[in-house]
């Protein structure tokens, strides 16, 4: 394997969502060198539809403050992120994705009130030092959403090349207006998904679960490869 391929799937392979970080700082420089990364990455006609908002210190702490109250109250309509009823070819996943978090964190699956507490866990970015906030023109359709999964992704790995850990959160899509309302939104414009930002707490039970993948035969179909070439 050529060297450039054994990096890349080094630091590809080493992401994962972090739910535990430490509380040092990420210097605003290597903020901007990530996201100057991911600006290459490819959108449909160019239309890079990407927003995004980061935030640190009180200007992050004021919104996961009206978000934990919010998540409290638990007045806004659910978030559908998911089919319901689930599709039986996704349960098995979820559920054994839903057993180990859970049960890393002592939280049986009857406890509906630690289950909470544990989502709430999502708006004050699991105690990392920067949150990203991720918005779109809710004019544009699903193929602009498509290349904002790319970038994300870019993101993601961009981060994870200069040692930084990351968690992406569709939850905070819930809270809408709220987040409108602290970083003066754009009319218009919805929320994506949040992402916290930092270093890996590595002692923390949570971020050392190995959550399984399906292998390349599972959900992968070759057609042509079995001729004569």
């Amino acid at each position: 394997m050529h060297s450039d391929a054994q990096v890349v799937d080094s630091v590809i392979r080493s992401r994962k969502a972090v739910r535990v970080f430490r509380s040092d700082a990420v210097s605003q420089k290597d903020i901007i060198d990530i996201l100057d990364v991911a600006r290459t990455a490819p959108s449909n006609s160019n239309m890079q539809p990407w927003r995004v908002h980061v935030l640190r210190g009180r200007s992050k702490e004021s919104l996961s403050e009206a978000l934990v109250r919010a998540h409290v109250a638990d007045l806004h309509p659910p978030l559908q992120h998911v089919p319901d009823p689930m599709p039986e070819a996704y349960r098995p996943m979820q559920e054994e994705f839903g057993a180990r978090y859970y049960g890393a964190l002592g939280i049986d699956k009857a406890d509906v009130a630690g289950r909470a507490r544990a989502t709430g866990r999502n708006f004050v970015f699991f105690g990392a030092p920067v949150g990203l906030i991720f918005t779109i023109d809710a004019r544009l359709k699903k193929h602009s959403w498509l290349d904002y999964g790319l970038f994300l992704q870019t993101v993601m790995i961009a981060a994870r090349a200069r040692g930084l850990d990351t968690c992406p959160q569709v939850s905070f899509a819930r809270y809408q207006t709220i987040i409108a309302e602290h970083l003066l939104l754009e009319p218009g414009f919805d929320v994506v998904c949040g992402m916290s930002l930092g270093y890996a707490d590595h002692d923390s039970v949570v971020n050392r679960l190995a959550i399984p993948r399906e292998t390349v035969e599972r959900f992968t179909t070759f057609v042509g490869f079995d001729e004569e070439a």
